[in-house]
C-alpha cells in the first residue's frame, strides 16, 4: 500500500529535484528521488545504530580479541 506525501520546497531546492528528476539523470521522477533519499536515509541510520551498539558492547567489556576470521575459520 503506498500513500501521499505533500511537502513544500523552496524554489532553489525545487529547481535540484527537478534536475535530478529529468531525462539527464537515474531518476524519472521527484517522487523516485525522494524515495531513493529516504531510503539511503534509513541504511544510514542502521549503520549508526549497529555502531552505536558496537560501542557500547567495548564500554561495557563485551568484546573479543578474535576476529570473525577466526570465527569462520574455526566453523570450517
Amino acid at each position: 500500500m503506498s500513500s501521499s506525501l505533500n511537502i513544500q520546497l523552496t524554489n532553489e531546492l525545487r529547481r535540484f529535484v527537478d534536475a535530478r528528476a529529468s531525462d539527464d539523470d537515474i531518476y524519472a521522477t521527484p517522487s523516485e528521488y525522494i524515495r531513493d533519499l529516504i531510503r539511503k536515509d534509513m541504511e544510514e541510520q542502521g549503520i549508526v545504530l549497529h555502531v552505536m551498539e558496537g560501542l557500547d558492547d567495548i564500554k561495557n567489556g563485551r568484546f573479543s580479541s578474535r576476529s570473525i576470521l577466526d570465527f569462520k575459520t574455526k566453523k570450517s
